[in-house]
């Protein structure tokens, strides 16, 4: 194939196909700003290909579609993204692009001290068209995951997230995370306009409560979109809400002890995903969501291992009395880990 053309393949039927770009992230090894940091981290992150290693690793088959440099910080992306499970073949290197980077502080990313520095103008991934990705490798899932993230990147990038997420009759479940970045949008206000006219077109959609286009309670989100067959409107650490037709419920979050706010709404997604493919009613999509980001919360990086699927359904379970007692602190996802209920439910 060329660099810029999609790949012909015939590819496997996998649960989750999750799109978008993922970038080497440079973590500070101490806190401070920017400037006086002498010394970083490399990880990765990106909204779309977190929900995908989250779901490899919770034991569902996944693949990440996107598009990265012929440069070290893309084989990095392209081997630690592989390394949780998720099929990255449908990831073509661009050798006139190079791979996004971005520094970021230690501080909590709510704090007016907090500093990111994105170096991902002109990426590889800012390329993805209908014309660069692959859409046979795209379609073949039951669940195609998108994010406000990717039709933020340039004109193409807009275009390829219509196209994916206009109605058309045996396309997957259609997710889509709102997930709105003002600081992507520098330069234009449409930014919500257009992410709320791409949630239209999805089946299922994630909203935080804070980014949901200046709505106050989740019934003003469901009244302004009403399309999608599940909204579910994140709360921060009250809970989250979701509309499921005509019903709506609500599930308060567990009290978690955190580490690091970061990675939390991906997380979610990938959780109420999992419960989702498995069929389960949707208060436990919700409190598995709940569950999978308190993973994320209580661990230093943007990705966690999630709880095994045992213990996440045995928490899940829980009668109302005990969820609401939860507490999740630091190797809670272990069987031996802190996950109180303050009075032990057995």
């Amino acid at each position: 194939m060329t660099a810029d053309g999609p790949r012909s393949t015939a590819p496997d039927v996998v649960d989750v196909v999750a799109l978008g770009e993922s970038m080497v992230t440079f973590l500070p090894t101490r806190p401070g700003r920017l400037a006086d940091v002498p010394s970083f981290e490399r990880s990765i992150g990106g909204a779309e290909s977190n929900v995908a290693c989250v779901l490899a690793a919770a034991g569902h088959t996944a693949r990440w579609v996107s598009r990265v440099g012929a440069d070290g910080f893309g084989d990095h992306l392209v081997e630690t993204i592989g390394s949780y499970g998720v099929d990255v073949s449908a990831v073509p290197r661009d050798p006139d692009r190079p791979t996004g980077v971005y520094f970021r502080t230690a501080g909590d990313r709510a704090s007016d001290a907090h500093e990111v520095a994105y170096y991902r103008a002109g990426s590889a991934a800012s390329a993805m068209s209908v014309r660069t990705v692959d859409l046979a490798a795209v379609h073949a899932g039951r669940v195609l995951h998108l994010s406000g993230i990717t039709p933020a990147l340039s004109a193409e990038c807009r275009e390829l997230t219509r196209e994916l997420t206009a109605r058309r009759p045996g396309r997957p479940l259609l997710s889509f995370d709102v997930n709105h970045r003002p600081g992507l949008w520098r330069g234009t206000d449409d930014g919500p306009a257009v992410l709320l006219d791409l949630a239209r077109g999805a089946d299922l959609v994630f909203v935080g409560e804070d980014e949901a286009w200046g709505l106050a309670g989740p019934e003003a989100v469901r009244a302004a979109l009403p399309e999608p067959e599940t909204l579910v409107v994140k709360q921060g650490g009250t809970g989250a809400t979701a509309f499921h037709g005509d019903r709506a419920t609500f599930v308060p979050a567990p009290r978690v002890d955190v580490v690091a706010a970061v990675g939390a709404g991906d997380a979610f997604a990938a959780g109420f995903l999992s419960a989702t493919l498995r069929g389960l009613p949707v208060r436990d999509r919700l409190r598995h969501g709940h569950l999978t980001a308190a993973a994320a919360l209580t661990v230093p990086g943007d990705l966690a291992a999630p709880p095994a699927r045992a213990h996440a359904d045995r928490l899940a379970a829980l009668d109302d009395a005990a969820w609401g007692r939860l507490r999740l602190g630091p190797g809670w996802t272990r069987e031996t880990g802190r996950a109180d209920e303050e009075e032990r439910t057995p």
